[in-house]
């Protein structure tokens, strides 16, 4: 739709252009807020699934009716900048690239596990080993960009909200807002909203990678296994990157070139694979826009 496409595009640029504006916007203070007083107030019957619903149905019911309120008002309008206002609200909270970059220009330690502990804030471990970088790297492209994005495709400004959400309360520092019951209830349905997004993008790699190299890492990984388990996308990332790797290094051989050297060429290769993805799923929805498929 022509407001994805647009506010796509708002979203990275605020991330670029007002880095600091843009996680100061993403905050999500208001959340917290309502998190700590469900905490408080409800009883152990209120935990669990239930516990789920109640932290993340009300701010998305409210956010869905004002959606169907503006629908048709003013032409369009009105809907257009709620959708541009909430995908820039939930995509993020910060710049994914900029955190590729401020791993790989640390020199010092402190300097440098401090890069780690923000790229790593949405996905992998905090070890600075390539494969978990890498795995880094997807993960968060996963939570930042492709799940929002996906979500607000399917079910419009309520949906990308709904995501944010329940990711807010299931893998950021709100969890400890969060018991222990309805902490594992909302991981277990974020896996399962996020293992269709994890499937497109590991389609998405094999189709702007290397493909025998994807398809090869999925079906080891047992990606067409149904479970709430994105495991897979890590060795398809892996894989893709190791594959892409060897081809230049490869090049540089054929044409009697020693490589350019690079710091962490993983990490660049792995940034550049979802520069790649996230291009490839905006071509598509523009010809989808184009052909008049979608509106």
């Amino acid at each position: 739709m022509f407001t994805t496409l647009v506010a796509v595009l708002v979203a990275l640029a605020l991330g670029h252009v007002a880095p600091a504006a843009a996680a100061t916007l993403r905050r999500f203070d208001g959340f917290r807020r309502w998190l700590g007083w469900l905490d408080l107030h409800a009883g152990p019957s209120a935990r669990g699934p239930l516990g789920v619903v109640l932290a993340v149905l009300p701010p998305v019911l409210l956010l869905g009716l004002l959606a169907w309120l503006l629908r048709g008002t003013l032409f369009g309008l009105p809907s257009l900048l709620l959708g541009i206002a909430v995908l820039a609200w939930c995509w993020g909270p910060r710049d994914l690239d900029r955190d590729v970059e401020a791993v790989i220009d640390a020199d010092e330690p402190a300097l440098r596990h401090a890069a780690l502990h923000t790229l790593q804030a949405a996905g992998g471990s905090l070890r600075d080993d390539l494969p978990s970088l890498v795995d880094a790297t997807v993960y968060n492209a996963l939570r930042r960009w492709f799940a929002v994005l996906f979500w607000f495709l399917l079910l419009g400004p309520a949906g990308a909200l709904g995501y944010r959400l329940l990711a807010l309360m299931s893998i950021s520092p709100m969890r400890a807002l969060v018991a222990p019951e309805t902490l594992l209830a909302s991981q277990r349905v974020l896996g399962w909203l996020e293992w269709p997004v994890a499937q497109l993008m590991a389609l998405s790699m094999a189709l702007v990678g290397n493909f025998d190299a994807a398809w090869k890492a999925w079906r080891q990984a047992h990606g067409e296994r149904w479970r709430h388990d994105i495991g897979f996308l890590g060795a398809v990332a892996r894989a893709s990157v190791n594959a892409e790797l060897r081809e230049e290094a490869h090049d540089y051989t054929e044409a009697g070139l020693l490589p350019v050297w690079q710091r962490l060429p993983e990490l660049r290769d792995a940034m550049s694979l979802v520069w790649r993805m996230l291009l490839l799923w905006l071509a598509v929805l523009a010809l989808l826009v184009i052909a008049g498929w979608v509106t």
